[in-house]
């Protein structure tokens, strides 16, 4: 198999790093407290709970769920999601634990069945749950009363402020306040609203976590951790690559592992694997997206196009609204500038950090470079 993994948690040998980052983590949960963990989208967040999840041995002193918001646009979708997410994380333990849940969470209908293998499973799909403050209620409810506690990880949580329905925020923190039987861990990526919602005075949220943030793995031990699986494949990676990768794309891992992924599986007879070989790994994965990467322009409005492309020449653009950008790259007001702005950032195809937007998808980044 690639070792370079680009999807999922396989196991700590494919995993880098993170040594003080989990500690912490577990530190937290371990002393009662929930963890709010902000990270920028792709650097390892989602990796890191998995990889606590699986290596320190917590089930046996806790339940442990997985739930990710990404998806999910409505409460009723969270609600599915959460439902969902239990009930997969159920299913291996056998029969008994579905029978609990099904039992507690008595809104759904659950109906158990068992597939091809014999394993137990409760069918559900979203149009079954038609009462999700009914469902919500019961599905904490049944966390509380679980035989034994709880940790509950939530990613892209900052989701929740983009749902229709009012006072979600202080719904949760009200369910999350009374379930004393769980620890949470409340994991997101867009970090304006992360911030908003677990630093902001004016939200339900807001001192109720201890709040982590994820940075960039350690360039050295990246680089031996590269070098090392080149090595057992009787593969030489020049550590200048590793240098390279970490500084175009920001030391963001996803982005250095899809590289090291494709780099990997290029075919070289002399298996020595160096900067040039990196250009080209880079330039085939720009050519696999090429069709997306436009579709995408395609179906931007123009006024977004307009400011995504001013955003993508500066590489990293301050002051947006300043009548001096928008005269630089010829907008045409900067009454747009804003809503636009908003549009971008709505959609993901920027990020802003203490007021500088970049564009948010690295490869996206340089096939706009090279097409505009």
């Amino acid at each position: 198999m690639n070792p370079f993994v680009t999807k999922g948690y396989v196991s700590a040998k494919y995993f880098c790093d993170r040594e003080k980052e989990s500690q912490k983590l577990l530190h937290e949960l371990e002393n009662g407290n929930d963890v709010a963990l902000i990270a920028t989208r792709k650097i390892g967040k989602s990796g890191l709970v998995q990889h606590c999840f699986n290596t320190f041995d917590l089930e046996k002193d806790y339940n442990l769920f997985f739930i990710d918001f990404y998806a999910t646009g409505t409460l009723r979708e969270m609600v599915y999601m959460m439902s969902r997410s239990i009930v997969n994380a159920l299913a291996p333990k056998g029969t008994f634990w579905l029978q609990r849940f099904s039992a507690a969470v008595r809104s759904l209908s659950l109906v158990m069945t068992t597939d091809l293998a014999g394993v137990p499973k409760l069918n559900l799909q979203l149009g079954e749950l038609r009462e999700p403050y009914v469902t919500l209620e019961e599905i904490f409810d049944y966390l509380e009363h679980s035989e034994k506690p709880n940790i509950v990880a939530i990613d892209e949580f900052q989701q929740i402020a983009k749902y229709p329905e009012k006072n979600v925020e202080a719904l949760l923190r009200t369910y999350v306040q009374n379930c004393h039987n769980t620890k949470f861990i409340f994991a997101g990526s867009q970090r304006h609203l992360m911030g908003d919602i677990f630093t902001s005075a004016a939200h339900p949220f807001y001192q109720s976590t201890s709040v982590m943030h994820l940075g960039p793995i350690d360039k050295e031990k990246y680089r031996a951790f590269a070098c090392g699986l080149f090595a057992e494949a009787g593969k030489n990676l020049n550590p200048s690559v590793i240098y390279e990768l970490y500084n175009r794309f920001e030391g963001i891992t996803w982005y250095m592992q899809k590289t090291l992924n494709a780099l990997y599986a290029l075919p070289n007879e002399t298996q020595d694997y160096g900067l040039a070989e990196m250009e080209e790994a880079i330039s085939n994965i720009i050519e696999s997206n090429d069709f997306t990467f436009a579709e995408k322009m395609i179906q931007l409005p123009e006024k977004q196009k307009e400011l995504l492309l001013a955003i993508n020449q500066e590489g990293k653009a301050q002051k947006i609204t300043s009548v001096n950008f928008v005269k630089r790259h010829k907008i045409y007001s900067t009454s747009t500038v804003q809503s636009a702005c908003n549009g971008l950032l709505d959609k993901e195809f920027i990020t802003e950090e203490n007021g500088v937007y970049s564009v948010y998808d690295k490869f996206f980044d340089i096939w706009l470079r090279e097409n505009y």
